[in-house]
């Protein structure tokens, strides 16, 4: 243990590297059609803390190969990360982190700070960089309560990434996968600081609907089967899950909304 220090990812790599997904040999030829991929997901700061949501559809091609994945998990108790790409490798990098962070505080007896997990992260996404060239990238949306933020600091912060690692912190709101474009458009009507945690929830959820309504590949709130984003809060209080019932009145009244413009409308 003393030769690779706190890293759970170093110590893997030295004494079984088989099993890092960025060490296993690659096929030939791109398999990206083959896996299924996440895909939409959005993070926005509120007054106190930082939301991230995301839908429950995974595609392989043009097939939806599951309607009711997870794509948003705890990292720790004070961080989120939402995962788009290749929905095992993504889901199997997610794993890892959290036994990475995990690690660290029990070797060091303390947390690591909000930047260091963003570039542990970052790390981890550059070594699967072979893969992501076969059609296997993961590019995953990473946010968390900052114990360390300056008095008059937000204390909830956002970062993106790209395939190669790269780290980009975002300002109040962000989103990633095949709708993040039509969710960004929707982010910036919605969104302003200072929003209080439900409405904070509500411009998530909203966002996410508005990139189901044009992206085939994110589904919208599924009102038959009850299925609705997964919404995770981060504030003071530590990383928790929304529940079902919470997401899915937030949802049920954005449905009820828009149907009644859509009457008035007619």
């Amino acid at each position: 243990m003393d030769r690779v220090g706190s890293s759970f990812t170093d110590f893997l790599g030295t004494t079984a590297p088989d099993l890092l997904p960025g060490r296993r040999t690659l096929p030939a030829v791109p398999v990206g059609e083959l896996s299924p991929h996440a895909t939409t997901i959005v993070s926005v700061t509120f007054d106190g803390g930082v939301l991230m949501g995301g839908d429950r559809r995974a595609t392989m091609g043009n097939l939806i190969s599951s309607r009711d994945i997870e794509k948003v998990y705890a990292a720790d108790s004070w961080s989120v990360i939402g995962i788009a790409g290749a929905a095992g490798i993504a889901i199997e990098m997610v794993r890892l982190y959290q036994v990475e962070l995990e690690h660290y505080e029990k070797i060091e007896g303390m947390t690591m700070s909000l930047d260091g997990k963003a570039n542990r992260l970052a790390g981890m996404i550059r070594g699967n960089l072979g893969a992501a060239m076969q059609g296997l990238a993961v590019v995953p949306l990473f946010a968390g309560y900052d114990l360390d933020a300056a008095e008059g600091a937000s204390p909830g912060r956002i970062f993106s990434y790209d395939v190669t690692g790269g780290n980009y912190e975002e300002r109040g709101y962000a989103a990633v996968g095949s709708g993040s474009l039509f969710a960004k458009n929707s982010l910036k009507k919605t969104w302003r600081p200072g929003l209080s945690a439900d409405a904070a929830t509500r411009t998530v959820v909203e966002a996410l609907y508005d990139a189901a309504d044009d992206d085939s590949a994110t589904g919208g709130p599924d009102t038959v089967r009850r299925l609705f984003p997964i919404v995770y809060r981060v504030d003071a209080e530590g990383a928790a899950r929304l529940t079902d019932d919470q997401v899915a009145a937030v949802a049920d009244a954005i449905v009820a909304d828009r149907s009644a413009a859509e009457n008035r409308e007619a």
